[in-house]
């Protein structure tokens, strides 16, 4: 009891730091997109309910690897951590998205922020390639100047793309674009977000499937927590094979996917089971593999101190 007290009161705080902080951040990123925005016409605003289910994985996969690694330190049992993990991770992630699905009155968090007001002259660049505006910001339809490497400028008196069509302006720079890796996993993180929020939309009980189901392959990974002494390596091994459970669920929500292994089910489940099931056989898998392991060790302990007695 006092383990699962520890565990209960552990997950409960790291849950709600993690989605406070990472609903923080979203709700940062969204201003400077918005501050970046050229030109000067008003940025709708986001509503805080749409910031708070992108943040809600995010909080979701790190809750679930602190707590692994905080058993894997104090040698709690995986049964029990495997228990509470699915209960406190059901019951708060169930609970925040059912609250954000009746959070459709929220006003939007985000106003439109002033817009940036500059003169003849603001030179806005991407990728080596700049562009000069002759007149005010606001005028995003007059003329221009446009450097390309390698190529004379380019005088543009109407600077009209395609079809007709205006050419946008780049979001004013504050510095090099995040990493490839940060953008990919902001994006996989988004995605999932997204397939929570049309699930919950859809059917109560297939969101929950899909939600108990994810959190019993992530918590069925415990035994990478304990691999080694060195609980620092073990937590960075398992962020990354956390990484691959999200590209993974991205992969096998995407259509094609779907569609491909239903067919191969012969459409005995409907599309929206089929994620889960998969999750579910691994789960399977990596707990009977777990508990083998286990019963291997003790086996192998017992004969040595035999060994030893005799």
């Amino acid at each position: 009891m006092k383990n699962l007290a520890k565990l209960t009161l552990f997950f409960s705080l790291s849950f709600s730091i993690l989605f406070s902080a990472a609903f923080l951040l979203r709700f940062l990123s969204a201003w400077i997109d918005i501050a970046r925005s050229i030109p000067v016409a008003a940025v709708p605003g986001q509503d805080a309910a749409d910031l708070a289910w992108r943040a809600l994985p995010a909080a979701l996969y790190l809750t679930i690897l602190l707590i692994l690694s905080y058993s894997a330190r104090r040698k709690i049992s995986f049964p029990l951590t495997l228990f509470c993990t699915l209960i406190m991770a059901s019951i708060f992630t169930i609970g925040v998205a059912a609250g954000l699905d009746r959070a459709e009155n929220l006003r939007p968090a985000l106003r439109p922020a002033s817009p940036i007001q500059a003169g003849p002259g603001l030179i806005l660049s991407r990728l080596n390639n700049y562009i000069i505006l002759l007149r005010d910001s606001s005028d995003i339809q007059g003329p221009r100047l446009v450097s390309i490497p390698d190529q004379p400028f380019i005088y543009q008196e109407i600077p009209r793309g395609p079809n007709n069509t205006i050419l946008g302006l780049p979001a004013i720079s504050f510095g090099n674009e995040p990493p490839w890796f940060i953008q990919s996993l902001n994006m996989d993180l988004s995605l999932s977000a997204e397939e929570m929020r049309s699930r919950l939309e859809y059917d109560f009980t297939y969101f929950a499937v899909y939600i108990f189901s994810l959190i019993l392959l992530l918590a069925s990974l415990h035994f990478l927590l304990g691999l080694s002494n060195w609980h620092l390596a073990n937590i960075f091994l398992g962020a990354l094979v956390f990484r691959g459970i999200l590209a993974l669920e991205i992969f096998l929500n995407s259509r094609e996917i779907n569609a491909l292994i239903g067919t191969f089910l012969g459409g005995i489940l409907p599309s929206m089971l089929i994620t889960p099931l998969v999750f579910g056989a691994l789960s399977a898998l990596v707990i009977i593999y777990t508990m083998l392991s286990r019963l291997a060790r003790k086996t192998v302990s017992k004969r040595k101190r035999r060994s030893r007695n005799d």
